[in-house]
């Protein structure tokens, strides 16, 4: 089938509609609708069979809806309208919660029903953009896939909406506003936390935190500490922790209202010059659940696990050397497989932000590069630990090829991978050039980083991107992951898998030492980021402050150099 998806962006959950119904085997193209025009043109050089809304903020005209099959996937159970639809769940304490694919009429997001999905929501509020990445997502990609059946089915008929039919409970929401968002920091915790998840991603809750106005996010339960409701008793790699009415939160990421940059960024960084005497968190690194922490450590027997979860997956400067550091601690331990393990994002390499938000921006860029650089050289060079990078996110960029450098890749179900750089006006790094062609050979890693397109599990598993395909939510893949590895540490095939891997990468060292390909990206890398040939600035900058991407330049990737040893 010939399906055109009409979205607003061509974000995470677009991605994988496109992913999923292309390896069912349709026909799939993607136009942004960013006027009735450019929606008139899509649908006229396409001529689609069905067109498929799976992100969609604008109206869709009546002289296209009314020519073909046209539906929405709108993230609410059955009879929810309105644009914030997560926000309302989440702040009323929603048990539950759905996405539901309707037909595109004149009045918005009261169509036919084609098929709806409803999930349980959990007791502690979720962010809103983990909600949006996790179950509806899956909601959206299932709903996506039993549409398109549905569509070849001459006997189908979506039903009228219809608010006297049982079950249907939901109804027209108004957009969102500040005033509905607010609260005040001498609120209970768990109202103040629910408040800032339910704008989480966007737009943020507008408070004030040391008398400068901002918007708030990435919120995170933290210790009771004696003081004034509002007041900022600690501070800890970025985030700063702010007493409640009965407790306090860590907030992670603020962004400045008026005057300054206007882009989310770390809480140290906007409030900087504000947080004089505010005393930094000393506590060690530790399990999960033990105190705010982006990084983790445990082990259970002979696994050990090193768990990262950034912010939205970027990953800066601090924060590499912070998690380079844990994997050396980490590679010390007396363990025989080690698990990389991230967050709701794998990763996306690095902290684009942080470098629009320096007055250096190009120096801080040269520095981020290095130190992810420094993160992957750790992955590769352990030799006497089995590496498993556990994929139970999306990752994109420099951060799909981190993870290339363990022995095993394992994806959850679902995840969706870009492995290029170039939409952004980079060449790249991350050693890309020794681990993709190690994996994939030197013609796919070719195609993968010239047709900047995103892949989904499957076909990272087919063409050899990935090891396997772990299925079911993050906790299970978890479990599945841990398991996984103590199979691997108790296997009678270790010591044999473990001096194959040394014997590797002493013979790949002999053919072409590592630091070669590290020396050849930068040397491409500095020309990009210093010289800005490609168009770096002016990407990262429409991609930090929401602003149409700029078309890109061509790019000349760098020779690929395949290694001695053939991959696995």
């Amino acid at each position: 089938m010939r399906i055109l998806l009409l979205c607003s962006s061509f974000n995470g959950l677009t991605q994988r509609v496109w992913t999923d119904l292309r390896s069912d085997g349709h026909d799939v193209v993607q136009r942004t609708a960013e006027s009735d025009d450019a929606m008139r043109r899509a649908v006229a050089a396409v001529n689609p069979d069905l067109i498929l809304c799976p992100f969609l903020k604008e109206r869709i005209p009546d002289d296209i809806w009314s020519s073909r099959p046209t539906v929405i996937i709108h993230p609410g159970p059955e009879g929810d309208r309105g644009p914030s639809s997560l926000d309302w769940a989440i702040s009323g304490a929603e048990p539950g919660w759905g996405v539901t694919a309707l037909s595109a009429v004149t009045e918005m997001d009261a169509g036919p029903i084609w098929a709806t999905r409803e999930f349980p929501l959990p007791a502690e509020p979720p962010r809103k953009s983990a909600l949006y990445a996790g179950p509806v997502t899956e909601a959206a990609s299932a709903l996506a896939r039993e549409v398109v059946a549905k569509v070849s089915d001459p006997r189908f008929r979506p039903r009228p909406l219809d608010y006297s039919r049982p079950g249907v409970r939901g109804r027209l929401r108004p957009t969102m506003r500040q005033v509905d968002r607010a609260f005040s920091w001498s609120d209970p915790t768990d109202e103040v936390l629910r408040r800032i998840r339910a704008a989480d991603g966007s737009p943020g809750v507008r408070t004030e935190l040391a008398g400068l106005p901002v918007s708030v996010f990435d919120a995170h339960r933290g210790p009771a500490t004696p003081g004034e409701p509002g007041t900022i008793a600690l501070r800890r790699h970025g985030a700063v922790l702010v007493r409640t009415g009965d407790g306090a939160l860590w907030i992670g990421h603020l962004r400045r209202i008026g005057d300054g940059p206007r882009i989310k960024l770390p809480a140290t960084t906007v409030l900087r010059d504000r947080l004089a005497g505010v005393p930094e968190s000393l506590e060690p690194l530790g399990p999960p659940g033990a105190g705010y922490r982006e990084i983790t450590y445990h082990r259970q027997g002979p696994v050990g696990v090193v768990g990262f979860d950034f912010y939205n997956g970027a990953m800066s400067t601090a924060q590499c050397h912070r998690l380079a550091a844990a994997l050396r601690a980490a590679a010390a331990q007396d363990t025989s497989v080690l698990v990389l393990h991230g967050g709701q994002f794998f990763s996306n390499g690095i902290h684009l932000n942080v470098i629009e938000a320096r007055p250096d921006a190009a120096a801080e860029a040269w520095r981020n590069i290095n130190a992810i650089n420094d993160v992957c050289r750790e992955i590769i060079t352990c030799t006497h630990q089995l590496v498993v990078a556990a994929v139970g996110g999306n990752a994109g960029a420099g951060g799909v090829m981190m993870g290339l450098g363990a022995d095993q890749v394992l994806l959850r179900s679902g995840v969706v991978l870009n492995p290029h750089y170039r939409t952004m006006g980079l060449t790249g790094s991350e050693y890309w050039t020794y681990t993709l062609p190690r994996r994939v050979g030197t013609a796919e890693a070719r195609r993968l980083t010239e047709d900047c397109l995103p892949i989904g599990a499957a076909e990272a598993t087919a063409i050899g991107l990935a090891d396997a395909v772990l299925p079911g939510s993050p906790d299970e893949f978890h479990a599945a992951v841990i398991d996984h590895a103590f199979r691997l540490a108790t296997s009678d095939e270790l010591a044999g898998q473990l001096a194959a891997k040394a014997a590797a990468r002493a013979a790949d060292e002999r053919h072409r030492p590592l630091e070669t390909y590290r020396i050849r990206e930068l040397a491409e890398m500095s020309r990009d980021i210093f010289d800005d040939r490609l168009g770096f600035a002016a990407a990262r900058h429409a991609f930090v402050t929401k602003q149409p991407a700029p078309t890109a330049e061509p790019v000349r990737e760098p020779d690929l150099v395949a290694p001695a040893v053939a991959g696995r």
